[in-house]
């Protein structure tokens, strides 16, 4: 049974060492520190120089602070199982609703190996930091003890801008002798950065926080509310945008008696969160209420999922961006160099609503090449030319008209049943709304086909 270090000990010779891991990082155990030299022990726990503070997956202008990940969040399956009746309008057809909640157990189920962030929507995003204590005496490890702290950041609300931000405080083990019983562990959310700076948030005064081991124990969870309200953003078309950087941190002091790194701050991999009172989005006029206008949402990459599979309403389209992907060099326009974009977090798909001039002229590119490759009457039996990347993209068929930068021929057009290309149609519009795209470089999305 572990205990506190007794106060007779020498002056000096009770030295404790605080590292910062990735949730599911294994820790050393008891019997294999005092097996070592306590200076390899801490060589094996280093946190590297370039700590990363941002995932991998943040778009906007919150995807240059700091050091991006480079390994992946895990994201939820949204596949769809739904198919389109016999002889029903595609407009029957939703793309299903985003998560707006998540569990403390669906976040920690989801933060396995070195995976640091869970994306279960653009409402629900999660993050964990593991804080793990090596106690010594006269250089000789007599104990060791953890906690993790996971946080939830989620958007319960369209018609509400308040994001929340949920602490839990778990998984406390002692081994040995240690001086948990005095180990002050402290919790704060930080508005590190915003745009527009002048922007001003409101935020919850529940945190910080700072209790001991024991008193932390035993009350866990903490909830922090941020807001910003509407006419206080930017972007085109009066889109209102205010992006922010949220860190939480996380600090341990160790008790008196105790010498070492103290206090030792950790910060997990940061949030994105971003406000928005879009014309062409939900709640623009806040159900009558102009301060509740508009809504909020984490600034990562989403994805849209078509699925492929017999008896899915927009099966032929989705076996068209497969191919695009797969095998680019093998659509119309041939082109040799063909990259289709829209697959990788590093290649995204940005929405083009505002400039209704160059959606018309991606549509009309597209229509132009269908007609070359197949004919006057490529629309025959019901067909329709489906473009990839969508007209609703900047990437779309038209875009080297518009960026000089970008390699010609590069999406793929091919004539297919035109209700299923009407049903893809409906989901990706019912996507845009339901997981509040906005227009421009600062949003995006990839395309998954199952």
């Amino acid at each position: 049974m572990s205990s506190p270090a007794s106060a007779a000990d020498e002056v000096g010779s009770l030295h404790a060492h605080t590292v910062m891991l990735p949730p599911s990082a294994p820790v050393p155990t008891l019997g294999e520190l005092q097996a070592d030299t306590v200076g390899q022990a801490l060589t094996s726990l280093a946190e590297p120089a370039d700590t990363p503070t941002t995932p991998l997956e943040v778009v906007g202008p919150a995807a240059g602070y700091g050091t991006k990940a480079t390994v992946p969040a895990s994201v939820h399956d949204n596949r769809r199982t739904a198919s389109l009746k016999s002889g029903a309008s595609p407009a029957a057809v939703t793309y299903p609703e985003p998560a707006r909640t998540m569990s403390l157990n669906e976040c920690k189920r989801n933060m396995g190996g070195s995976v640091q962030v869970h994306i279960k929507s653009r409402f629900a995003v999660c993050t964990a930091i593991k804080v793990t204590t090596i106690w010594t005496k006269r250089t000789s490890p007599i104990g060791t003890s953890t906690y993790t702290v996971y946080i939830r950041g989620t958007v319960p609300k369209e018609t509400d801008r308040t994001m929340y931000f949920d602490y839990d405080v778990v998984d406390f083990t002692q081994i040995g002798t240690t001086g948990v019983e005095g180990l002050k562990i402290g919790l704060k959310g930080v508005l590190a950065q915003d745009w527009p700076a002048a922007a001003k948030p409101v935020i919850s005064n529940t945190l910080p926080v700072t209790k001991t081991w024991p008193q932390m124990k035993a009350s866990p969870h903490y909830t922090q509310t941020v807001r910003y309200a509407p006419g206080q953003g930017t972007g085109a078309g009066a889109a209102d945008v205010v992006f922010a950087v949220y860190q939480p941190e996380i600090t341990s002091t160790l008790p008196a008696g105790w010498v070492g790194n103290s206090p030792q701050t950790g910060k997990p991999l940061m949030f994105a969160p971003r406000w928005d009172s879009a014309t062409y989005l939900r709640n623009s006029n806040g159900a009558g209420n102009s301060a509740n206008r508009g809504g909020a949402a984490f600034s990562v990459l989403a994805t849209l999922e078509y699925s492929s599979q017999p008896g899915a309403p927009e099966q032929a389209v989705a076996q068209h961006i497969k191919k695009a992907f797969a095998d680019p060099t093998a659509t119309k326009p041939l082109n040799a160099l063909k990259n289709v974009p829209g697959d990788l977090i590093k290649e995204p798909l940005h929405r083009l609503y505002l400039d209704e001039r160059r959606r018309k002229r991606n549509r009309a590119v597209a229509v132009r090449e269908c007609t070359r490759y197949w004919g006057q009457n490529y629309a025959d039996g019901g067909k329709e030319c489906d473009e990839f990347p969508f007209a609703t993209t900047y990437e779309g068929s038209a875009a080297e008209e518009f960026d000089v930068h970008v390699e010609k021929k590069n999406y793929s057009v091919m004539p297919l049943d035109g209700v299923q290309n009407g049903a893809a149609g409906n989901l990706l519009s019912g996507f845009y709304t339901s997981n509040r795209m906005i227009d421009g470089q600062e949003d995006g999305f990839i395309v998954k086909i199952d």
